[in-house]
């Protein structure tokens, strides 16, 4: 279950404390080292970090490159990202839109080593009055406010011609949704799955957007300082063996298979059937193939480019951003969005690259 842990929250404290994590993260130099450690945090698209963990597969892959990697949980998301970018972690398990608001935004360098997935139908809209995102002007809707639930809404109020001066949001705990959703002064919420699930089986409630209708736009990721992983190169080949062999595990049809999931699920509060039922609702990209097509797409620019707009919108930059382009987001092939000279999220597709050549 990801109640209050799973990788949506708030970003507010990445605006505040942006200065003062960047100076305490700029202040070390990176250099090379043996040991590194990896934060992640429950959600389904992160549960193979400590599966792989467990059954022996970080080991194997960090033994190979001489080297040893932690992987700890951090029972709060933001919490985990503001420890990364204080430089508590070598890395972490993150979306693209916190990658961007909280380290990138506060100064810390951060490279995209990993493109797991992306949300599919694991985020939406539900309502018991609207059953079009046109029907939902005038009313008062029930999010995490900042989060990606709240990108969420933004982009379908975009495709009704709406905007969220149309409506009214009130902010709400994700640990509190569902009693929100039974209250009659509650006609609309946005949130994920599991509580997506929960609030869709309310009598008289109706989906009416989610995931789905904007494909690639939440992308679950593992990130990794620049500069760590500059001076230290195994360290990103040895996360790319992990991943993609745990990846094998986690796709297999059979026993093997089952048991992974079971044991992932188990994780992560459910069992077999809830991770899987999970796992439906996102595109994993199981091969590196997969994600490196992703990762060199013009539509992966496109994307960050709705996330940039909308974080500034927000205030998610900080608060003396003069523009979206403040953060420079630099993709495969050399393109950059926003400042060239302040490139501070980095979408890197080359350890993917060497797990498909099987140069790993």
């Amino acid at each position: 279950m990801r109640f209050g842990n799973g990788r949506f929250g708030f970003r507010t404290l990445s605006a505040a404390l942006g200065l003062s994590l960047s100076l305490l993260a700029g202040g070390a130099h990176a250099e090379p080292k043996k040991e590194f450690n990896i934060a992640w945090t429950i959600y389904v698209g992160w549960m193979p970090w400590p599966y792989a963990a467990d059954a022996g597969i970080v080991k194997k892959w960090a033994d190979k490159y001489g080297i040893t990697i932690n992987v700890k949980q951090i029972n709060d998301y933001v919490e985990s990202i503001n420890q990364y970018t204080a430089g508590g972690f070598d890395g972490v398990t993150a979306t693209n839109m916190d990658g961007l608001t909280i380290p990138a935004a506060g100064g810390v360098d951060t490279t995209i080593l990993i493109i797991g997935d992306f949300s599919n139908g694991n985020d939406g809209i539900v309502s018991r009055t609207a059953n079009t995102p046109a029907e939902l002007k005038g009313e008062s809707i029930n999010l995490v406010e900042l989060s990606v639930s709240h990108y969420l809404l933004a982009r379908a109020l975009e495709t009704a011609g709406l905007s969220e001066k149309d409506v009214t949001i009130v902010n709400t705990s994700d640990a509190d949704m569902v009693a929100a959703f039974k209250s009659p002064e509650t006609s609309t919420v946005v949130t994920w799955n599991p509580l997506l699930a929960e609030v869709k089986a309310e009598p008289g409630s109706a989906a009416l957007f989610d995931s789905t209708q904007i494909p690639g736009e939440i992308i679950d990721t593992l990130m990794v300082n620049t500069e760590v992983l500059k001076d230290n190169p195994d360290f990103g080949k040895a996360l790319a063996g992990i991943w993609y062999e745990t990846m094998s595990v986690l796709t297999d049809p059979g026993e093997k298979g089952n048991a992974a999931r079971a044991a992932m699920g188990a994780m992560s509060g459910t069992d077999l059937a809830g991770f899987e039922a999970q796992l439906a609702a996102t595109k994993l990209f199981a091969t590196p193939q997969e994600a490196v097509a992703f990762a060199e797409s013009e539509d992966l620019v496109k994307t960050m480019d709705l996330v940039r707009t909308f974080s500034f919108d927000h205030g998610l930059l900080g608060d003396g951003a003069p523009d979206k382009d403040i953060v420079g987001i630099a993709f495969p092939g050399g393109q950059v969005l926003g400042s060239a000279d302040n490139v501070k999220l980095r979408f890197d597709a080359s350890y993917m690259k060497l797990a498909a050549e099987g140069s790993l």
